[in-house]
């Protein structure tokens, strides 16, 4: 298993397949959302991944939200491999990497409700009330 930070250029065309493999495979089909997943904000996202063999098996991506506020967003949290520990691995290296690429001050994500907790372990704090995004009850949270 190995861990990868790379801009959307850098990306090889089998690690982009397995990327929106494993998107398609935890949003589409295990959690039924149905949303325009390719949004173009790709093009500008650091990808942050761990590829066991070629299959993406963790993954996430960060891009800069809001220059003015120096604001990074992550999205498209996911890990194949539930209860492990690989979503923690993986936040706390992307964390890294995305003080590296970016001139931030915090990172921001919409967290689903349920995974609040994993969230807050990673030093989030949640600074909105509920909303709705994509049928699923999210709360916008921070880390600075």
């Amino acid at each position: 298993m190995e861990f990868f930070a790379k801009e959307f250029s850098q990306l090889t065309t089998c690690e982009l397949y397995e990327i929106l493999k494993s998107r398609a495979q935890i949003f589409l089909l295990e959690q039924n959302i149905v949303c325009q997943d390719l949004d173009d904000v790709d093009y500008e996202s650091l990808h942050c991944f761990f590829s066991d063999g070629k299959r993406v098996i963790a993954y996430l991506r960060a891009y800069m939200s809001d220059k003015e506020k120096k604001t990074v967003t992550v999205g498209r949290v996911l890990s194949l491999e539930h209860k492990k520990g690989m979503g923690s691995t993986l936040m706390k290296k992307s964390i890294d990497e995305i003080k590296k690429h970016f001139d931030c001050e915090k990172i921001s994500v919409h967290a689903q409700k349920q995974a609040m907790g994993f969230y807050e372990k990673m030093g989030f704090c949640a600074v909105s009330d509920e909303f709705l995004e994509e049928g699923i009850v999210h709360v916008m949270m921070e880390r600075i």
